[in-house]
């Protein structure tokens, strides 16, 4: 496992989990570095509620690397694969069209220190305990 969860934070993920959020948590000693954020050796969780990403991480067996995919001079993903084939298909190996993705981000919740706090509103409701703090 590349992060590092206690107890109450395991609970809370099997509870928002899988769900349209991501999860900052302490990276473990197994992370690579390349995963980990360079200042705070955190890393970010996401387990998405699709059913082909549910297939693909069953069948993995272990976690997979993912980002969202914005084009250079882009502001917001792309997230039709109709326009994804017709952008950049020619260099891409595959894509699986699964129809249109959700476009609005999920909700980060940072719990790598001692209060869960709120790093951005998204998708997901903002479960009780999370801390949101003042602009």
């Amino acid at each position: 496992m590349y992060a590092r969860v206690d107890n109450v934070a395991y609970r809370f993920l099997r509870q928002y989990t899988p769900g349209a959020y991501t999860f900052i948590l302490p990276a473990s000693s197994e992370a690579p570095r390349r995963l980990q954020h360079p200042k705070r050796k955190t890393v970010g969780l996401r387990v998405p509620a699709h059913p082909l990403t549910q297939t693909l991480l069953q069948a993995l067996g272990e976690p997979l690397l993912s980002s969202s995919f914005i084009l250079a001079g882009d502001s917001e993903p792309l997230c039709d694969p109709e326009e994804i084939k017709a952008r950049i298909g020619k260099r891409l190996d595959l894509i699986l069209d699964v129809g249109f993705c959700a476009d609005q981000p999920t909700t980060v919740i940072d719990m790598a220190g001692d209060d869960m706090l709120l790093v951005r509103r998204g998708l997901g409701e903002v479960p009780v305990g999370v801390v949101e703090l003042d602009g």
